[in-house]
C-alpha cells in the first residue's frame, strides 16, 4: 500500500488551533515531556502553571500549541504564547516557568530536536533563495542563540501533517523525513531564518561561538582555558567573550558552570551518586563549593533537590 501524506481537512485554517490541539492533547495523556514515535519528537503536557526549573535546552524548534511559558536565558526573559515556536540554535542553559495552564485547557507543546549538519545542508541548498534578514526583528540582538517567531499557516499545517503521522505508524519512516525537512525549511525561511543560518554557515562569527559551545559542552569537567577557545575559534579573547555572551547571555565560565551543575544533578538522580562523587566527576574541587552553587541554581542543596525529584518521577510512573 502506497503511503499518503495525510490530508488536511477543510476547515483546518478556521480552526486549526483547535486541531493541533485536540492531536497533542491525544498523545500527551500524562504530564511532562512524552516521547513518540517519530525520531527526535517529544510532546509536552503541564495542567498548571508551573516552574519548569532550569535545564539545558539542545538545538530545537519548540512550538506551543496551547498556555503560555516564559524563559529566561542569562539577562533575558522570551515569552511565546499559542500558535509561535521557539528557535534554540546552539545548547543552552535556561530556566522555565509555564504560566498559564489548566486541567480543562492544559500547556501543550511540541520539540522537534534539530541536528546542525541537517540546517547546514539545507542553508547550502538554499543558496541565494534565502530571504535577507528582518530589519525589524523583535529581538534587537541577532546573535542570540535563543528566539521566538509566529508559527505561520504553512508552518502549522506542516507540524499538523507530522503529528497526525503518530496515527498511521506503518506510515512515519517513509514521511516523518519528508515533513521534518519541510518544517526546517519553513524555519529557514520564516522570519527568524537569518538566526538559525547564522549559526549553521560556515566561517560566521554565530557558527564559530557554536563550535566554542560544542567544545565546553563536551569537556566541561575540565579546566577552562579561555584563551585556547579564542585561539580554536581564531577569535581574540575579547572578541570571543563579546561574541559568547551575546549568543548565551552569560560568559564562558557561567555557562561552563551552569553545565556542570545540570551533570551534576543527572549523575544523582539517574546514576545514584552521592553529591561529593558527582561534583568531583564533573570538575569540582571542593564539595562544600559545589553544593553553595547547586543550591544557588537549583533552589535547594543536592541531597534535598534529588529527593524530591525522585519523588515526582515515582508519582508519575504510578499515576
Amino acid at each position: 500500500m502506497t503511503a499518503k501524506i495525510p490530508e488536511i481537512s477543510a476547515d483546518l485554517t478556521a480552526s486549526l488551533q483547535q486541531q493541533l490541539a485536540s492531536t497533542a492533547g491525544r498523545w500527551t495523556p500524562q504530564q511532562g515531556v512524552q516521547g513518540s514515535a517519530i525520531e527526535g519528537l517529544d510532546l509536552i503536557r503541564c495542567d498548571q502553571p508551573s516552574n519548569t526549573g532550569p535545564s539545558v535546552y539542545e538545538p530545537s524548534l519548540c512550538f506551543l500549541i496551547q498556555g503560555t511559558k516564559t524563559i529566561e536565558l542569562g539577562d533575558r526573559q522570551i515569552t511565546y504564547r499559542p500558535l509561535s515556536y521557539l528557535v534554540t540554535s546552539v545548547p543552552l542553559p535556561v530556566s522555565g516557568s509555564i504560566e498559564t495552564a489548566s486541567i480543562d485547557h492544559p500547556y501543550l507543546s511540541v520539540r522537534l530536536k534539530v541536528d546542525r549538519q541537517e540546517v547546514a545542508e539545507l542553508v547550502m541548498e538554499l543558496g541565494d533563495r534565502a530571504p535577507a534578514p528582518d530589519p525589524d526583528e523583535l529581538c534587537t540582538d541577532t546573535l542570540c542563540g535563543l528566539c521566538v517567531t509566529v508559527m505561520d499557516e504553512p508552518m502549522q499545517n506542516a507540524l499538523y501533517r507530522l503529528l497526525q503521522l503518530l496515527d498511521s505508524p506503518s506510515d512515519i519512516p517513509v514521511l516523518a523525513p519528508l515533513i521534518r525537512r519541510e518544517i526546517i525549511y519553513r524555519a529557514l525561511m520564516g522570519e527568524r531564518g537569518s538566526r538559525m543560518r547564522k549559526f549553521a554557515a560556515t566561517d560566521t562569527q554565530a557558527n564559530r561561538i557554536s563550535k566554542v559551545i560544542s567544545t565546553l559542552k563536551d569537556h566541561y569537567a575540565e579546566p577552562l582555558r579561555v584563551g585556547q577557545l579564542a585561539e580554536a575559534a581564531n577569535m581574540s579573547e575579547s572578541t570571543l567573550y563579546h561574541s559568547f555572551k551575546q549568543v548565551t547571555r552569560m560568559s564562558p565560565l557561567q555557562f561552563q558552570k551552569k553545565l556542570r551543575l545540570h551533570e551534576a544533578r543527572r549523575l544523582m538522580l539517574m546514576e545514584g551518586l552521592e553529591a561529593a562523587t558527582a561534583s568531583y566527576r564533573v570538575g569540582y574541587e571542593s564539595p562544600s563549593h559545589f553544593s553553595r552553587e547547586y543550591s544557588r541554581l537549583f533552589g535547594a542543596p543536592p541531597k534535598t533537590d534529588v529527593a524530591v525529584l525522585q519523588g515526582a518521577r515515582e508519582t508519575a510512573d504510578s499515576a
